[in-house]
């Protein structure tokens, strides 16, 4: 499969639409002003108008080949965020679908530079700010697939923790090592005050970790996104270890 996917990014794309449609109902269920507790200091309102503005900001990646300058950042006069999130949503599924996934394009990260990219990480933030609305408005949780769940959870690992984190400058203060654990894949996350990096795989590598984390795929996959508390997963081993990957990713995913 081209790019870094686990899953075919046709099926990321559906996942983005579904996920603009949850994240409009519950968006519309109450005032733009309602403060959003898992993303602390921003409203509805705020998280709908951001979403919006990414969907922009990775078009513009497209368009322009490079990181953009300019782009909409806030709906147009009398238009409601709503609406704004949608046009953004059709503009960027139009372009992401014209392309083969394997093409390449400008991204921000260099291990993936193709459409694919862009595919995996716009589902994944749609559904990551779909749960914040909802919680919000105090829905149910909506569906969330294991399928995207597990490529949530690795795209976490690969591209906020392995990457976004030495951006920032940040690292972990202690060497230690975590495994995880679900769905029939594993990872190794390695954090001390010179790395973060994360690879797949076997099962056995990740069981010689200092601390083994394991639940059900969108367990971990909102956990590694900070919208699950600590205590969530199951952890086997050092206590210490899983909690630092949880606050790093935190860091990474804020």
């Amino acid at each position: 499969m081209p790019g870094q996917a686990l899953i075919d990014h046709g099926r990321l794309l559906d996942a983005m639409g579904y996920e603009v449609d949850l994240l409009i109902e519950a968006a519309r269920a109450v005032p733009h002003d309602v403060a959003v507790p898992m993303s602390p200091g921003w409203t509805v309102g705020e998280v709908v108008r951001h979403v919006g503005s990414v969907y922009r900001v990775a078009l513009a990646w497209l368009v322009e080949g490079g990181r953009p300058r300019e782009w909409q950042r806030d709906p147009a006069p009398g238009q409601t965020v709503e609406s704004y999130l949608r046009q953004g949503f059709v503009d960027l599924d139009e372009v992401l679908r014209w392309h083969d996934p394997g093409e390449r394009a400008a991204t921000w990260w260099p291990a993936d530079p193709t459409y694919g990219f862009w595919c995996r990480r716009m589902a994944h933030e749609s559904t990551i700010h779909r749960v914040d609305v909802e919680d919000a408005a105090r829905f149910d949780l909506g569906e969330i697939a294991d399928d995207i769940a597990l490529d949530g959870i690795d795209e976490a690992l690969a591209v906020w923790f392995s990457h976004r984190l030495g951006m920032l400058g940040l690292s972990g203060t202690r060497q230690s090592s975590v495994g995880v654990r679900t769905g029939g894949h594993s990872w190794i996350a390695r954090a001390g005050p010179t790395e973060t990096v994360a690879w797949r795989c076997s099962d056995a590598e990740a069981l010689r970790a200092d601390a083994v984390v394991s639940e059900s795929p969108v367990t971990v996959y909102l956990w590694l996104w900070g919208r699950q508390r600590l205590g969530a997963v199951h952890v086997d081993g050092d206590d210490d270890a899983a909690g630092q990957l949880w606050a790093l990713m935190r860091l990474a995913t804020r």
